[in-house]
C-alpha cells in the first residue's frame, strides 16, 4: 500500500510538472471576444460571417481547446501544447488505454493542489476532429462536416459550443492555465451569428 500510493504521489508530481504547474494564472495575450453587436457594421452579410468565424477563432485556436482536440493518439498539454506527461494514449472513445484511463487522474472538477485539471467526462474529441496543425479556414470547412464534426448538424454545432461542459471547462481551466478568451456565452453567441449568416469560412 505504501508503495502504492509513493508511486500515485509521484505520478501527480510529474503530470503537475507536465503542466507547467505556477501559482499565478497566466495572462493571455488577449483574453476578450468581440460581442455579436460589433460586426453589425458589416453590411455584406458573408464578410460579416467570416468575421464572426475569425472572431470564435481566438477560442478554437486557444491551447484550452487544441489540446483536446490533438492530431494524433496523445494529448498535449499547457500553454504551449507539449505531449501529455505522462505518457498517455487515446484508447477506445479518447478515454484512454486500460490501466492509463483519463479518469485515473482526472477527477471531476479541478484538483487545485496537484494543479489536474478535471470534469466528470474527461476525454479527447475524437480524431475526425483533431484541430492541431490546421489553419482555422482547415477547423471551418471540417467544423461544417458532419463526416469529421461527430455527426453535428450546424443547429448540434451551436448548442454544443454553447452549452457543452466540457467545452466549458476551458474557461474555468484551474490555476497556472489561461482561461480561453471571453466567456462560454459570447462564444455561443458567435457561433450562433455565423451560422445564421451562413456559415461562410475565411480564405
Amino acid at each position: 500500500m505504501r508503495a502504492l500510493l509513493m508511486a500515485l504521489g509521484t505520478g501527480l508530481m510529474v503530470l503537475a510538472a507536465g503542466i507547467g504547474l505556477s501559482l499565478a494564472q497566466p495572462k493571455a495575450e488577449d483574453d476578450s471576444l468581440k460581442p455579436v453587436n460589433d460586426f453589425f457594421a458589416i453590411t455584406d452579410e458573408s464578410e460579416r460571417s467570416v468575421a464572426l468565424f475569425t472572431e470564435a477563432g481566438k477560442v478554437i485556436q486557444h491551447p484550452r481547446c487544441l489540446n483536446c482536440h490533438p492530431a494524433g493518439d496523445r494529448p498535449s498539454q499547457g500553454e504551449d501544447g507539449h505531449p501529455h506527461l505522462p505518457l498517455v494514449l487515446r484508447g477506445a472513445g479518447g478515454f484512454g488505454v486500460v490501466g492509463m484511463q483519463c479518469q485515473t487522474c482526472h477527477q471531476r472538477a479541478n484538483v487545485e493542489l496537484a494543479g489536474v485539471p478535471g470534469h466528470p467526462l474527461w476525454h479527447l474529441a475524437p480524431i475526425e476532429m483533431a484541430w492541431q496543425g490546421k489553419s482555422l479556414t482547415e477547423i471551418c470547412v471540417q467544423i461544417k462536416d458532419p463526416e469529421r464534426n461527430g455527426g453535428m448538424s450546424l443547429d448540434d454545432l451551436i448548442h454544443h459550443m454553447s452549452e457543452d461542459s466540457l467545452v466549458g471547462w476551458g474557461w474555468n481551466p484551474g490555476d497556472g492555465r489561461t482561461p480561453a478568451p471571453g466567456s462560454q456565452q459570447q462564444f455561443g453567441a458567435l457561433i450562433k451569428a455565423w451560422v445564421e449568416t451562413g456559415a461562410v469560412c475565411p480564405d
